[in-house]
């Protein structure tokens, strides 16, 4: 069985959304109220322990791509109808906090959990945001940002070239510009894309590199770029055809909504063979 049929409508989308310049782009994401859908990520933070952010932004493009490839969210699975319905318009994603009863309580909703060291997320099944489970509406969306690792550095040391760190199996590579001024559970939001926009380039592509990725559990990897290695990065996106097509290359560009101009481009992602 071919894997990713719901992911359609996204593959379809790509290439013109990054054609749209930044007016074009806030004009797209126009939606009737009534019917705008989100995919709704949580993160856990607790008062006595913190996550670990590159962590967190790798977990969240796994996720998302796993929600989607999951047997449940195919054609004839209890999730195929709120997914399907969620790939044909525009795939917002937004990032919650909980700890305690609330976490917990969570935990019971339609989804995926993931857990490595010290970070946990879920990634919820999407639905109509007027319709969002009471469990959900209570948590709150501010207050993702992730402490840095060092307490004297609040900013993430740049990868040397996040374009040749190695990685072992498929895998995607999420880089995210130094100079990018964004929360943590914003930037979940930019990869959880990422993710989900890799699977459906691939799945029309490279169904044998996607099925081996999925069958990896889509491992995904996040970085930080310099501002040389960023540039070059952009450069290489001049055409996405060819930029996916030649290096399995994609970019995830914001909406604008809330912390960056419509039209930012804030995630470069590759999914590598490894």
């Amino acid at each position: 069985m071919s894997i990713g049929e719901v992911l359609t409508p996204v593959r379809e989308r790509y290439a013109h959304w990054l054609g749209l310049d930044a007016v074009e782009v806030e004009r797209d994401g126009r939606e009737d109220p009534e019917e705008v859908r989100a995919l709704q990520l949580i993160l856990r933070l607790e008062r006595d322990g913190s996550p670990d952010r590159a962590t967190a932004l790798a977990l969240a493009a796994t996720g998302c791509a796993l929600l989607c490839l999951d047997e449940r969210s195919a054609p004839g699975g209890p999730w195929h109808a709120e997914v399907d319905a969620y790939c044909r318009g525009h795939i917002r994603k937004v990032t919650r906090r909980a700890r305690g009863a609330r976490w917990e309580a969570s935990a019971d909703l339609p989804g995926l959990s993931f857990e490595q060291g010290d970070t946990q997320i879920r990634v919820l099944v999407p639905g109509r945001v007027g319709d969002l489970d009471k469990r959900v509406s209570v948590m709150q969306v501010g207050g993702t940002e992730i402490p840095p690792v060092d307490p004297d550095d609040d900013t993430p040391a740049p990868a040397a070239d996040p374009a040749t760190t190695p990685h072992e199996g498929p895998h995607l590579r999420c880089v995210v510009p130094a100079s990018l001024e964004m929360t943590a559970g914003k930037l979940m939001a930019q990869t959880g894309h990422a993710g989900m926009i890799a699977a459906a380039l691939a799945a029309e592509t490279d169904p044998d590199l996607l099925r081996r990725w999925f069958e990896a559990d889509c491992p995904a990897v996040a970085e930080v770029a310099d501002e040389r290695c960023w540039r070059d990065l952009l450069a290489s996106l001049q055409d996405p055809a060819v930029a996916w097509t030649e290096h399995r290359r994609l970019a995830v560009r914001d909406a604008g909504y809330t912390e960056v101009d419509p039209g930012t481009i804030t995630v470069v992602a590759t999914l590598e063979k490894g």
